[in-house]
């Protein structure tokens, strides 16, 4: 988590969580080939369109080891408050780790307008069918590039989509496009409060249900602060009502906080994947293990402070202090993390916190951050201070 929203503090998930991790072991007979911390990440500018209409869209990519052709997956991010350009690129990295390891080339394009993509984000307004159409047609020019790859196979395709991103997707599952087997829609919708929205949004899926060409699975919790728990089950009842093809997990009270991240959530792979396991398999997608994937090296402990001394952390501001004494009644595995800034990003419960609370905290200071604690351990260097 970043410096700019609450931490997630201990949660009965991390049982099961420890569980399904001894329970997928004991399946394998062999050894799986690693894939590194990172995660074989690389940024790429994708062109689509032509002419004045031709942009480029930020896209992050998480590769496979070896040469392919792999199973592609493409997941739609959502839409933040304020300028869309000062967005952080998108990496879903917990969620992008279930794919990968199972053998999928993961492909995270930025729309038109968001963070360093080329173009403008359109307003939805109320016209949020419109909104989502257009949104899905930038989806499937992407995807049309990324097709091209060597490294992807074009039979198999899986789309998915949060928040916004769950909206151009299933707007998108209106086209019968080849090679797509099937659609993850994770709390999609949209909402512009200066009109009736919620009635924009529920005819919006009436309709995408009336032309809906792809098989679809969607996750809404109740606790979700954008929708409440009654709006998804109107959109999901007109959208089959109309003629669509879709199933939906309505998951509860998500425990992790708010439902509406729950696909982003480290402890969020146990409410989402087995149900997904099972649509992967009914639409002929691989859902096997394929590869293991390597945790962030630890840093050795260090002398440089006792861990329960706010005030020798360096670089923190008051409001950031409070965020570390925060860090401390989480629970393990966790990290904490800090830039020269004075931002800082923390992980609790999650596979690699080292690596999680790294990313949180770059994502907000925009430079490199630092490990200062893992679990109950000050890993600071010791001849390192502020200047």
């Amino acid at each position: 988590m970043t410096d700019d929203c609450a931490p997630s503090f201990p949660r009965p998930l991390a049982l099961f969580l420890t569980g399904l991790m001894f329970v997928c072991g004991t399946c394998l007979a062999e050894p799986l080939e690693s894939i590194p911390p990172g995660m074989n990440e690389q940024v790429v500018m994708i062109p689509i369109g032509s002419g004045w209409g031709s942009v480029e869209l930020e896209t992050t990519l998480f590769t496979p080891p070896g040469k392919g052709p792999f199973p592609l997956v493409v997941i739609n991010h959502g839409k933040a408050a304020g300028n869309p350009r000062f967005d952080p690129r998108a990496r879903f990295v917990a969620a992008s780790r279930e794919f990968l390891k199972r053998g999928y080339l993961v492909a995270i394009p930025m729309r038109p307008g968001f963070s360093k993509s080329t173009g403008r984000d359109i307003t939805p307004g109320c016209n949020t069918e419109s909104y989502g159409a257009l949104q899905g047609e930038a989806l499937w020019s992407a995807i049309a590039q990324l097709t091209k790859r060597t490294d992807v196979d074009p039979t198999k395709m899986l789309v998915v989509g949060q928040s916004t991103g769950g909206l151009t997707s299933i707007a998108a599952a209106t086209t019968a496009y080849p090679g797509v087997r099937g659609i993850l829609n994770f709390a999609g919708g949209v909402r512009n409060t200066s009109c009736n929205w919620e009635k924009a949004l529920v005819d919006a899926f009436e309709s995408y249900g009336a032309k809906a060409q792809i098989r679809s699975l969607w996750f809404y919790g109740d606790n979700d602060s954008f929708w409440g728990a009654e709006l998804p089950k109107k959109m999901f009842e007109v959208y089959n009502a109309a003629g669509g093809k879709a199933r939906m997990i309505s998951h509860g009270k998500f425990y992790g906080g708010d439902a509406h991240g729950m696909f982003s959530s480290d402890i969020g792979a146990p409410i989402w994947w087995p149900e997904t396991e099972k649509f992967l398999t009914e639409v002929g997608l691989p859902t096997v293990i394929q590869f293991a994937i390597t945790k962030t090296p630890r840093p050795p402990k260090t002398d440089f402070a006792v861990l329960n001394d706010v005030q020798k952390v360096p670089y923190l501001d008051a409001s950031r202090r409070e965020r570390y004494k925060q860090y401390l009644s989480l629970s393990y595995p966790k990290a904490f993390a800090i830039a020269p800034t004075g931002n800082v990003g923390w992980s609790s419960e999650s596979f690699d916190p080292i690596a999680s609370s790294l990313s949180a905290c770059e994502a907000i200071a925009k430079e490199l951050c630092a490990v200062y604690a893992v679990n109950d351990d000050v890993v600071w260097p010791t001849n390192t201070s502020p200047k």
